[in-house]
């Protein structure tokens, strides 16, 4: 037990002494955690240029690109004269969509012709197109639905009814999570767990692989050779002390950006522990297969890299191949972004999130034992070359005395 804290306390001075690690550690999720909350801040996009081409230049045509500029998701810009590349046009204003108000459109409405309105969605951002395209349609359909009842109305017929002759049954849409549409609060807390996973990732591949690099690890450990369990906690402990300083970090800034908290917040403290211990043994397990700690390092953002795109936090998994859904069930991120999801967006019950839990646990477990199975293996043949290479060494001193 003795040796045990000898040495970890000897990994805390090693983590705290090595620049890299403390930058990469402690300067990296703070600073990931700032600039991405300000990139979120708005938490909505506002003001999306949209181009309305009007070819028809009478006061309907006119009222309709007034109420397009009273929406506040949409920003106008007005066409008297259609441009000679409305593509061009696209591309320089940066606009999600085009809105061409047909010539006659006054005067087809008024002789009930139904003209065509066409409305080009600019899908090269996915995301602006799907804001301005949602902000056009609201504002088309309650114009055109009032020019209709206006029209019956100036035929005679009494508001209540003109209305019930336009609409004949009435639809409800109600939204259900994050209701606001914030995007802040959508993207923001998914990628801080992106940044811890990575730091932790990076923290660890350089921890058994570094030692056996330098070759300070058979002089330090010879004492805990047969020890290997207890030698993977000395190289993770020091992780997990400083990630609930990060964690506490996060909570901080969840206030100053004024994110909601996730609900059932001790069953995301014990879904945050297990994620952490799951991420740090699969560092672990990965330092010790590479002896190189850059080839870890680099390995190790391999599975990391694409760890958000792959998780089903933003495209679901069910739409994903089979063996990308096998990669996305063995890294760690996947079941907590899960959890997270019903926790912080969906405030769902705790229990729904047992499953996710309980796959974090699994692969805690797994990562551990695979991990020890393999420092145990590695302590054998470290211990056995540096045995077979202190006897020659004696020998020869043996004789140099003779």
């Amino acid at each position: 037990m003795k040796e045990f804290f000898r040495l970890l306390k000897r990994e805390f001075r090693l983590f705290i002494g090595n620049s890299t690690l403390r930058t990469v550690f402690f300067l990296a999720p703070v600073f990931y955690a700032t600039l991405l909350g300000f990139v979120y801040k708005s938490g909505k996009v506002e003001n999306t240029p949209v181009l309305v081409i009007d070819r028809d230049n009478t006061p309907l045509s006119s009222q309709l690109t007034e109420m397009l500029e009273d929406n506040k998701s949409i920003k106008v810009i007005k066409y008297l004269q259609e441009p000679l590349s409305i593509k061009d046009e696209v591309i320089r204003h940066e606009a999600a969509a085009v809105v061409i108000i047909p010539s006659r459109f006054e005067g087809d409405m008024l002789q009930k012709k139904y003209p065509e309105l066409n409305v080009y969605i600019n899908t090269g951002n996915v995301l602006t197109a799907n804001f301005a395209s949602k902000a056009l349609q609201l504002t088309i359909g309650t114009f055109s639905a009032g020019a209709s009842i206006k029209a019956l109305q100036k035929a005679g017929m009494p508001a209540a009814k003109a209305a019930t002759q336009y609409e004949p049954f009435k639809a409800n849409y109600i939204t259900l999570f994050n209701t606001t549409g914030n995007y802040l609060i959508f993207m923001w807390p998914a990628m801080l767990a992106v940044v811890l996973q990575q730091v932790i990732l990076l923290a660890m591949a350089v921890s058994f692989a570094a030692e056996f690099e330098r070759g300070s690890f058979v002089k330090e450990y010879l004492k805990m050779k047969r020890w290997a369990f207890p030698t993977m906690l000395i190289k993770v402990i020091p992780i997990w002390v400083f990630s609930i300083l990060i964690v506490g970090i996060y909570y901080f800034m969840h206030m100053i950006f004024r994110v909601p908290m996730p609900e059932g917040i001790l069953n995301f403290i014990l879904l945050t522990a297990v994620f952490v211990g799951s991420v740090s043994f699969l560092g672990v397990f990965i330092s010790i297969l590479i002896p190189d700690a850059l080839k870890a390092t680099q390995i190790l953002m391999v599975i990391a890299s694409p760890a958000f795109i792959i998780s089903g936090f933003t495209w679901p998994l069910s739409a994903m191949p089979g063996f990308v859904q096998f990669i996305a069930n063995i890294i760690p991120l996947t079941p907590f972004l899960q959890a997270f999801k019903i926790l912080l967006i969906q405030k769902g019950s705790v229990e729904l999130t047992i499953p996710y839990l309980e796959h974090l646990t699994i692969l805690l477990v797994v990562y551990a034992v695979v991990g020890w199975i393999a420092l145990k293996i590695k302590l054998w043949f470290i211990f056995k070359k540096a045995g077979a290479e202190t006897l020659p060494a004696a020998e020869a001193s043996q004789e140099d005395i003779s």
